[in-house]
């Protein structure tokens, strides 16, 4: 911790329903569910348990945290109604693995946090700031707003091996701004994902183009006689969606969590014969016989 862990220490915070999702995904198009003896679908636990145990051989490290989602309703609902409203709702295969992957994280004794209120995202951006040397793993490209001296992040590319490795230097050379003008730029140019829109008929290119020009919003809009006729009319048709959405793209830092507490409870300790017994007790056979080949 900032001021208190060991110089030595490294933290590695992984968004659990980002790969969730992912391997859900990557056996489900197949219909390969990979029901257990007690007639459960598990094809989304399976990958989620290999791909940690590989990350944690990978990087060894002190402490292991494991962030939730919990529930659709969050602080930006209260800020903007529609958000994510547009989300279909998940599978039947893969409702029951949510509670799954959290019963199997908990028997093996890996430390797991998520607060209602408050996105995944949010945690990992207040942990971030609460940890030295931290490695954060996602799929969701909103956490480079996050980068600074102390992190990384890692962006799931292939399999459990493969990421786009990001640093604050890398994400600078490669954009020509700053990670936390990465805020400005989704801000301008939406996300569909997540149910707002930014402003019309400004994409991810002209963003970041006038973010590197302008710096942030602010300077943009007061300098606004300066754009193009047509780029200017864009934005103040869609004056109060802009703000609305720098509101919602920036991941809150400040969420409030005992960090002592996660300091301590998070240290990882991991007996490989525990982990053989529990990966057997939910019988989940594929992640067990490859956890088994790891050198842990």
């Amino acid at each position: 911790m900032k001021g208190w862990q060991n110089l030595k220490d490294k933290n590695l915070i992984i968004d659990g329903m980002a790969l969730l999702f992912r391997h859900f995904y990557a056996t489900s198009f197949r219909q390969q569910f990979m029901y257990s003896a007690f007639d459960r679908p598990t094809n989304g636990v399976q990958g989620v348990v290999r791909h940690v145990f590989k990350l944690v051989e990978t990087v060894q490290p002190t402490r292991l945290i494991i962030t939730w989602d919990m529930g659709s309703q969050t602080i930006r609902n209260d800020w903007y109604p529609d958000y994510k409203k547009n989300r279909t709702a998940p599978p039947d295969e893969l409702i029951p693995q949510f509670d799954h992957i959290k019963e199997v994280f908990d028997d093996l004794g890996i430390f797991q946090i998520g607060i209602r209120g408050y996105e995944a995202d949010d945690i990992i951006g207040t942990l971030s700031t609460t940890f030295d040397d931290v490695v954060m793993v996602s799929g969701d490209r909103d956490l480079l707003q996050l980068l600074d001296e102390e992190n990384e992040l890692w962006l799931t590319k292939k399999g459990y091996t493969e990421y786009h490795h990001y640093t604050k230097e890398r994400f600078i050379l490669e954009h020509g701004i700053t990670p936390r003008q990465f805020i400005d730029v989704k801000a301008l140019m939406g996300d569909a994902s997540d149910g707002y829109k930014g402003v019309k008929g400004v994409g991810e290119k002209t963003a970041f183009k006038l973010i590197r020009e302008y710096g942030n919003i602010d300077n943009m809009l007061t300098n606004l006689d300066t754009l193009t006729p047509a780029l200017r009319k864009k934005i103040e048709a869609d004056m109060a969606s802009l703000r609305i959405a720098h509101q919602l793209a920036k991941i809150i830092t400040d969420v409030p969590l005992d960090a002592r507490e996660i300091s301590e409870s998070s240290i990882l300790r991991l007996s490989l014969q525990d982990v053989d017994q529990v990966l057997l007790a939910h019988d989940l056979s594929i992640a067990r016989k490859y956890v088994g080949k790891l050198g842990l």
